[in-house]
């Protein structure tokens, strides 16, 4: 018998309870609670229970938000939501082609607008055909890519100029327990 399996193997009365999920996740919950309420309003004088220590603690002021990184990755961000846009519509437009949404549409068009006559030259993808739509998307997100960054740019100088009035955010971080 290996020693692994000799340690693992206690008689039933030293052997701990093990803990459910539902204990896991009070415990959890009690031990966030308690770490927000030092965190809210830190007493003073008041020692930590024998055999525990508390977490550090640090008050951070966010004063500065740099406008060339803020613009970087909203670029980057907003081209990413682009691409996505693009890719979504085009799927959303194969597969209304794919399972004849278009042709139902003009049969139903040219029975109501014709009658019986049976002679019809509308056709819905002249309006809304897969290279307009595509074309339109195009243009609404290079349109989006531009005033995304500009707006997240200009929202980081603000925030500069109102921390500088302000003093900025204030930020309490706490060390991890564990």
């Amino acid at each position: 018998m290996s020693d692994r399996t000799a340690t693992s193997r206690r008689p039933s009365g030293s052997e701990p309870a093990r803990r459910t999920f539902a204990g896991k996740l009070q415990d959890t919950l009690t031990g966030a609670a308690e770490e927000h309420r030092a965190n809210a309003a830190p007493a003073k004088g008041r020692r930590a229970p024998s055999g525990s220590r508390q977490p550090r603690r640090a008050r951070l002021r966010l004063t500065r938000v740099d406008p060339w990184s803020v613009m970087k990755t909203s670029f980057l961000l907003s081209v990413a939501f682009g691409v996505v846009t693009f890719v979504a519509i085009f799927m959303v437009w194969s597969v209304l082609g794919a399972a004849g949404v278009w042709d139902s549409i003009n049969s139903a068009v040219a029975s109501i607008v014709e009658g019986d006559s049976g002679n019809s030259t509308f056709d819905v993808t002249d309006y809304v055909g897969m290279s307009r739509v595509l074309g339109f998307t195009l243009l609404v997100s290079v349109v989006d890519v531009v005033l995304l960054t500009a707006i997240a740019t200009l929202t980081a100088f603000l925030y500069n100029l109102a921390a500088a009035l302000l003093g900025g955010i204030e930020v309490t971080l706490a060390e991890d327990e564990r």
